[in-house]
């Protein structure tokens, strides 16, 4: 299968939840969506991405961690864009933007949901980012390492200790950064692959 044409499938966010979510669902995301918030920090190192990052994310509007998560990327994606014209809201971005994020349903899409499974499981959000020219560059999901590390300290308790202090920042923010890690490190990848670097002389 190639993943890069099920890119081209995905619907962008706004469509996503439009299709997908029921009203509950929606108010849920507007929630998360209206809760994200980029630091000055962060949005400048978003607005420093030169490479386009074509980013497909299987998931699912009725799924906590997608409702979660995914509002994460169109912040993100925002960032590396113009501003747009019409205001804020759900997926609003300028078409210049260099992340563009395209969502495919886990369950409309079962061939890709298999491919993608996590330890023999159909987990969301699963997030793989291309290329500009549709190479697949990584794949990341389907929780981060701060949401994974809550979860350790809320079901196992101190007979399990991960020896790692807990930070002073919300979990949102703790996640917000754990993507944008992600983002950054495929970026850098792409900014310094030779192929690229001759495509563009830089």
């Amino acid at each position: 299968m190639n993943l890069f044409e099920k890119y081209q499938l995905g619907l962008p966010y706004a469509d996503f939840i439009s299709l997908y979510a029921n009203d509950a669902h929606k108010e849920r995301w507007r929630q998360v969506n209206d809760q994200v918030a980029l630091t000055a920090g962060q949005k400048s190192l978003l607005a420093s991405f030169t490479r386009k990052m074509p980013v497909l994310c299987l998931a699912g509007a009725w799924c906590g961690d997608c409702i979660n998560q995914c509002p994460i990327f169109e912040h993100c994606a925002a960032a590396t864009s113009s501003p747009s014209p019409g205001g804020e809201g759900l997926g609003v971005r300028g078409t210049d933007a260099l992340i563009q994020v395209h969502y495919l349903d886990r369950d409309h899409h079962a061939d890709a949901q298999k491919l993608l499974q996590i330890n023999a499981g159909n987990r969301v959000p699963v997030v793989i980012f291309f290329s500009e020219d549709g190479f697949e560059v990584a794949r990341y999901g389907e929780r981060t390492l701060s949401k994974y590390r809550q979860m350790m300290r809320d079901q196992t308790g101190p007979s399990c200790p991960t020896g790692i202090q807990t930070p002073a920042d919300s979990l949102l923010a703790q996640v917000t950064q754990d993507w944008l890690n992600e983002f950054e490190r495929v970026q850098w990848l792409l900014r310094l692959s030779p192929r690229l670097r001759s495509l563009h002389g830089d």
